[in-house]
């Protein structure tokens, strides 16, 4: 009788269970106790595997592969701290609604609280983050096979977005040849192995309605803010705003062109705030939004009614507006409420915004981290995709920038932090196969660069900016005491990432103007291999630059 070999069958169980609910990708980190869920996986074929050494990469890493790949990513870790280390990624996922299925192995219960090597108390580590959690006991034959692809079943069959965690006690031995151990057990679930379905099905319906009072609504002045949503939806709600006559302030995570860019500008002009909040309904559709003047103007308008449409549960707004709250998938709620063709209503709005674009166009000449923002949409590869980090950039992005509509944009906007951009961009092209490009700053790229190591794994065009202005920058832009804003808040580290580059054998540049940047990022299409560019940059010159913009356009 072999434990190794029941261990085996357990997992084999637990792999084909959540394999059943669309699990495609699997992501593994080394580690003896999580043995029998990685031979498990490996010995499916029914998964691509994926491998990283740096757990919280790996958490990304799947949090990436989920975003683009829109089907739920299982990872596997050992126990002890590695499990601590996927709590970032699953976070994220909360916030923004990818479905990731962690499965963390660990010792069993006699083994913890005694002093065991690697035994932490793993049972509620994640408190009320992930969506679901199902802490399993240790393997035994005591147990049905029914009981445990049914608790697997349940656990999965209600995931409608978010993490669910599955606790995995193994006890030694690990290791040994497969022997009989178990196989009855294992059959007992008879001619499920041959099927493709899952045992319990189960499943929470999401039903759309149309609002009884919409061919009302929708005669009045109205205003649509567009948040992070997918490009099909994007492109949708661009189109139904202006069939409405509705200005749409769209997000540079919208994908639906921004219609009137240069938006967190011109709305730190008076004439524009005046114009708006004449509208008697907002409807802002998707949620996370950037620019800090929306999100402004967002918490101070007082509209009859303000609409949030958004597929993830939650009530999305801040300002705890009086309104309704509705959950559906965006575009098939577009499809059930039509627009009603009426005539713009928002001219000073409109104006500003072509006035802004001009002025940012006539300021954002040269070389910097403001021109790259201003430019980004010249910059996109041809049928790729765009992933955009955090802090200063996808703000300048989000003012100074352009992006075309309905071209894929990711981020990690839900808990907004800069742990591990690298290695999400990483997964977004490993599910699409896309030329990629992304871009962060110089401390997003250290806290994630042991993740270069997974660039090396590129199937197609990829391109990693690293804007180099040295140091958290967006602090500059904050209140932050003038004596200890270098010390506490920037912190700069005068890094130099042509050794990082170096040290995972990536190609490697370092533009120094314009012209150059453009240069490499055309050889850079050619190649199906990653290229990190680094983009060494004035440290003050960004935050200057839209410090300068936001004091003339509020003036116009």
């Amino acid at each position: 009788m072999s434990l190794s070999s029941f261990n085996r069958r357990w997992a084999s169980v637990i792999l084909e269970a959540v394999r059943r609910h669309g699990v495609k990708h699997v992501c593994i980190a080394p580690g003896s106790r999580s043995t029998p869920l990685t031979l498990s996986a490996a010995e499916n074929p029914g998964f691509t595997l994926h491998t990283h050494f740096d757990e919280r990469g790996l958490g990304h890493l799947a949090l990436g592969l989920a975003k683009a790949g829109k089907d739920p990513v299982a990872v596997i870790v050992t126990s002890g701290t590695a499990v601590a280390n996927l709590y970032p990624a699953l976070i994220e996922a909360g916030l923004t609604g990818e479905k990731l299925v962690l499965l963390t192995a660990d010792r069993p219960q006699e083994l913890i609280d005694c002093g065991a090597n690697q035994a932490i108390r793993q049972i509620g580590i994640f408190a009320s983050h992930p969506a679901r959690s199902l802490f399993l006991p240790s393997p035994t034959e005591r147990i049905s096979a029914r009981w445990l692809v049914s608790s697997i079943d349940d656990a999965m069959g209600t995931l409608h977005a978010g993490a669910v965690h599955i606790n995995c006690p193994f006890a030694e031995p690990l290791y040994g040849e497969m022997d009989d151990t178990g196989l009855s057990w294992q059959q007992s679930l008879g001619d499920w192995w041959t099927d493709d379905k899952p045992w319990l099905q189960e499943a929470t319906p999401i039903e759309v309605f149309k609002e009884r009072d919409w061919p009302l609504i929708r005669q009045q002045r109205g205003v649509v803010i567009a948040g992070r949503m997918n490009a099909k939806d994007g492109v949708k709600a661009a189109q139904w705003a202006q069939t409405l006559g509705w200005p749409l302030i769209g997000d540079v995570l919208s994908q639906t062109g921004q219609p009137l860019p240069c938006a967190d500008l011109w709305l730190s002009n008076p004439k524009a705030v005046e114009e708006l909040n004449q509208a008697e309904i907002v409807i802002q559709l998707g949620s996370g939004l950037t620019g800090k003047r929306l999100l402004q103007w967002q918490t101070k308008c007082a509209p009859k009614e303000y609409w949030i449409v958004d597929p993830n549960c939650g009530r999305l707004d801040p300002a705890q507006h009086r309104g309704r709250r509705i959950i559906a998938d965006i575009s098939r709620w577009l499809d059930l409420h039509e627009a009603e063709p009426g005539a713009p209503w928002y001219k000073e709005c409109a104006q500003l915004s072509k006035e802004t674009a001009k002025n940012v166009e006539s300021k954002c000449v040269g070389f910097g981290e403001a021109q790259l923002a201003h430019r980004i949409g010249k910059y996109l590869p041809e049928n790729g995709q765009f992933f955009v980090g955090n802090s200063l950039i996808v703000r300048l992005i989000d003012a100074l920038g352009q992006l075309p509509a309905g071209y894929p944009v990711y981020s990690n906007r839900g808990a907004s932090g800069i742990d591990g951009l690298i290695s999400t961009a990483a997964g977004v092209q490993l599910a699409t196969g896309k030329p990629t490009l992304s871009i962060v700053g110089d401390l997003s790229a250290l806290y994630d660069v042991n993740s270069l190591a997974l660039l090396r794994h590129a199937t197609a065009p990829f391109v990693q900016i690293i804007v180099n202005n040295n140091g958290g920058q967006i602090f500059s832009l904050l209140p932050t005491p003038q004596a200890e804003r270098t010390r506490f808040y920037q912190m700069p580290q005068d890094a130099d990432f042509a050794h990082a580059a170096g040290m995972f054998s990536l190609r490697y540049c370092a533009p120094k103007c314009r012209e150059d940047l453009e240069t490499e990022l055309a050889e850079a299409w050619k190649i199906p291999a990653a290229t990190v560019i680094e983009l060494k940059v004035n440290e003050t010159e960004g935050a200057q630059m839209l410090r300068s913009l936001l004091k003339e356009v509020s003036r116009l």
